[in-house]
C-alpha cells in the first residue's frame, strides 16, 4: 500500500475504538499490513460459512448484514457506513463467517488479516477489552433484534425499523429503503409491510412518495413501538 492509502488506513484504525488502545506507530505499522479492496454496488463481500480469515472496515460506502433465513429470504441485521468495522468474529476464532455482507453501494474497505492483528492484539490487553466490548454490544443487538421479531407484532417492529433509519435533524424524516428491505429488516413479509404502511399512510401517520416513505407522524410511531 501507498502512503495515502495508509494513511486513510491509519484515520480509520483511529476512529474504531478497538483500535484506540493502539498507539500511533503499532496503528501506522498494522495499516502497512492491511489491504485495499474495491466493491461495486450489490457486490457480494462474503457468504455466510465462507471461511473466515480476518476482519473489514468500511473507507468508503455502505456495507449490508444479513442472515440468510430457512425459508429462502434474507434478514438485514446492520448497514454499515464508512469507519464501521465488521467481521471480528472470524477475526478471533478463525471460523466460518456467521452472517453475509453486502456492498449497498460503491465501497472501499481495508481488509485486516486475522495472521496480522492477533501479535498487536496479544500485547495490548486494553485492546482485547474494546474488542470484547465490541463485540458484547454487536450480541446485544442481535438479541434485540431476536426479542423484536419473537415478541412484538409487525406494527411495532415495522415502527422500529423506520425510526432506526430515518435520519434525524430539520425537516420531516424519510427513509428509502424498499418495502422488500423493509421486510426483511422487520421479519415480515413484503405483503403484510405492505398493507401495515397502507394503513398508516390513510391514518395520515406517513406518506410514500417516489420511492420514499416520508414520515409525517415521528410521535405516532414511537407510541407504536412503545406500546410492547
Amino acid at each position: 500500500m501507498n502512503n495515502v492509502t495508509i494513511d486513510r488506513a491509519r484515520k480509520l484504525l483511529e476512529r474504531g475504538a478497538l483500535f484506540k488502545a493502539l498507539n500511533e506507530q503499532e496503528r501506522h505499522d498494522l495499516a502497512a499490513h492491511a489491504q485495499l479492496r474495491s466493491f461495486a454496488v450489490n457486490e457480494p463481500i462474503f457468504h455466510v460459512g465462507d471461511p473466515g480469515h480476518g476482519m473489514m472496515g468500511v473507507l468508503v460506502g455502505t456495507v449490508r448484514i444479513s442472515l440468510p433465513t430457512p425459508k429462502g429470504r434474507d434478514m438485514i441485521l446492520a448497514d454499515l457506513p464508512a469507519g464501521e468495522l465488521f467481521g471480528e468474529i472470524a477475526l478471533l476464532d478463525g471460523k466460518p463467517r456467521s452472517a453475509s455482507a453486502t456492498a449497498l453501494t460503491k465501497c472501499e474497505l481495508l481488509v485486516l488479516e486475522r495472521r496480522d492483528v492477533l501479535p498487536f492484539l496479544e500485547r495490548s490487553p486494553t485492546a482485547c477489552l474494546n474488542l470484547m466490548q465490541l463485540l458484547c454490544a454487536r450480541i446485544r443487538r442481535s438479541d434485540e433484534r431476536m426479542a423484536e421479531i419473537a415478541f412484538f407484532d409487525l406494527p411495532a417492529r415495522l415502527a422500529r425499523a423506520l425510526m432506526r433509519y430515518a435520519p434525524q435533524g430539520h425537516g420531516q424524516p424519510k427513509v428509502s429503503l424498499s418495502q422488500r428491505e423493509l421486510a426483511e429488516i422487520s421479519g415480515a413479509t413484503r405483503e403484510n409491510v405492505n398493507r401495515c404502511l397502507r394503513h398508516w399512510q390513510r391514518s395520515g401517520i406517513l406518506e410514500m412518495k417516489n420511492r420514499w416513505t416520508i414520515i409525517l407522524k415521528p410521535a405516532a410511531l414511537q407510541a407504536l413501538e412503545e406500546l410492547q
